[in-house]
């Protein structure tokens, strides 16, 4: 569908995902919208200016199948490409009173492998350490899992230093491969 109807422009790309997104009526509709944002013939359009764009859709779909998504596959790739715009983005996301911008501070670098930001990472993973709320548990486990497959020891070290302040879900779903 995207190949067949592909927009001039990336002010009416922006348009045509907002409506997607903000008059959605059905579940579909909204993957649609994250669909088109990574859509190939959009790539060149995957910069900062975006943040504005996909935190709206991360706060206004408040649910980890949009969340995931959104921060794993939109959000990681621009912060790997502008890292001195998006990190800082990131960091204040991770203190933030709204559960889904923390929890995509946190795994936005699920797919960064040896390009994780580690400092990130860390300052991410820690300002939600405390939190009760299950979807930063597992999102802190899943973002140390991952990293697990670059750096083993590095997550062994990390889950020792800060076992007492883990959730057991965080520390088994960290530890889940080592």
């Amino acid at each position: 569908m995207f190949a067949a109807h592909p927009l001039p422009d990336r002010r009416d790309w922006e348009q045509t995902v907002r409506t997607l997104w903000d008059e959605a009526a059905y579940r579909e509709e909204r993957y649609a919208a994250i669909a088109l944002t990574g859509h190939r013939f959009y790539r060149d359009y995957q910069d900062p200016v975006l943040i504005p764009l996909y935190e709206h859709m991360i706060v206004t779909g408040a649910w980890w199948d949009h969340v995931d998504e959104l921060a794993s596959r939109r959000v990681g790739p621009v912060l790997l490409h502008h890292p001195a715009e998006a990190a800082p983005v990131m960091r204040t996301w991770s203190t933030d009173p709204d559960r889904w911008r923390r929890r995509t501070s946190i795994i936005c670098q699920l797919g960064a492998k040896q390009q994780t930001d580690l400092a990130l990472l860390t300052d991410c993973v820690l300002a939600n350490l405390d939190d009760r709320d299950f979807f930063l548990r597992k999102a802190i486990g899943w973002a140390l899992r991952q990293y697990a497959r670059v750096e083993p020891d590095w997550v062994r070290t990390f889950v020792d230093e800060h076992r007492d302040r883990m959730s057991a879900l965080s520390v088994r779903e960290a530890t889940k491969h080592l």
